[in-house]
Formats: C-alpha cells, structure tokens, sequence
C-alpha cells in the first residue's frame, strides 16, 4: 500500500514541477522586452508627424507601444524630457541621412544637386520640421530648428563657394534656396494647397536645380 502510494504521488508531483517549469519557460519566452529611451523618442517623433507637436502625451504614447505608463517614468522624468531626445534624435538622424551621405561627392555642384533630390524624398522629416515650425514658441523647440537652420545654411553657403560663388553671393543664394524650401512646406503642409502629382513635383525640383546651382 505505503509502496504504490509512493508510485501515485511521485508522477503527480513530477508532473506539476515539468508544468510549473514549462509555464515559467513560456512566460519568459512570451514576456515582451522592455522598452527602451529610443522606442519612446521613435513613438513622439511618429506622433508629431501624424498629428503636430501637442498631441505628443504619455499615456495616448504608453498605450499606442502597449505598455503602461510606468515604462515611460523608466527613461523620462517628465513629457519635456521626452520632447528633448525626441528632437535631438530627429536631429541627429537628419544630419547622418542627408549630410553623412554627401561627404563622399567631391564635385561641389554635384554635391548640391544630390543634396536636391535626397531632401526632395525625405517627406517625413519635412512633416516633422513644418509641424515643429508651429511650435517655435515651445522652449524645447526653438533651441533644436535654430541649429539646424543654422547647420543648414552654412552646409548651403560652404557649398555654393566650393561651386565658385562670392561670399555674399554665396550666403545670399543659400538663404534664398532655404526660404524656399520653408515657403514650399508652408504651402504644401499649412496652407493647404493642392499637392503636386509626382511629374510636377519632379519637374519643380529640377528647376529649382537649374535656377539656384551655379552653372
């Protein structure tokens, strides 16, 4: 009796500790990784594309990475901190993707007109960069658009005197070329003016091209 006792109990106890041990391994395995700063910046820089820089908020933002707003207070004292390196990434990917990939063009008018038709195809920072235009008066982002502007101008002006243009030509053809870029977002994103089919914006670029890069 005492002996097959024993024998009933010890696969039932065997049993539980392989179930136990499975649905440990399981969670482990299901358990999502834990978020990190860079998920959230991602997420506010998505949000401000989509809807403007006021909607970025941290529990529409928790809920739209399916977590609670505890993850979030992780990385970030509070929503301007998040604001912060979520520009500052936008910044720092901005310089990387359209800079970063113009320093092996050595001819400085094929340089530009690399410059023209990368940016032309970059659409959501654009989006990014006219919602943050309405926000100039936000401390966090007055900081960010006056360095890149900035950033902008001189890459511009540097460029068109490698092209052979005087130093007061240079920076004037590089403030014209930048508050065009400006007025055609304001006018395509503000404004609400009819978007270009892709022939005719394709066209516009091109004579932008023509008009600004030295010949």
């Amino acid at each position: 009796m005492v002996h097959q006792a024993r024998n009933s109990v010890a696969p039932s106890t065997s049993n539980r500790y392989n179930r136990n041990r499975m649905v440990a391994s399981a969670s482990k395995i299901e358990k999502p990784a834990r978020l990190s700063a860079e998920d959230w910046a991602v997420a506010a820089l998505d949000v401000i594309a989509e809807s403007g820089f006021a909607a970025v908020a941290v529990e529409p933002l928790a809920k739209r990475l399916g977590v609670t707003k505890g993850s979030f207070y992780w990385h970030f004292p509070s929503r301007e901190a998040l604001l912060i390196a979520a520009l500052e990434r936008w910044e720092k990917t901005e310089q990387e993707m359209v800079f970063g990939q113009l320093e092996a063009v050595s001819d400085p008018r094929a340089r530009l007109k690399a410059l023209f038709q990368l940016v032309a195809r970059e659409l959501k920072s654009h989006v990014i960069y006219s919602e943050l235009l309405k926000a100039l008066d936000h401390p966090v982002v007055k900081p960010v658009l006056s360095r890149v502007s900035e950033r902008r101008l001189d890459y511009l002006t540097a460029s068109f005197r490698q092209a052979g243009l005087g130093r007061i030509d240079a920076q004037n053809r590089a403030r014209l070329l930048y508050a065009a870029y400006v007025g055609f977002l304001q006018l395509s994103l503000q404004l609400g003016q009819p978007r270009l089919h892709h022939d005719e914006f394709e066209a516009y670029v091109s004579h932008v091209m023509d008009t600004l890069i030295p010949a």
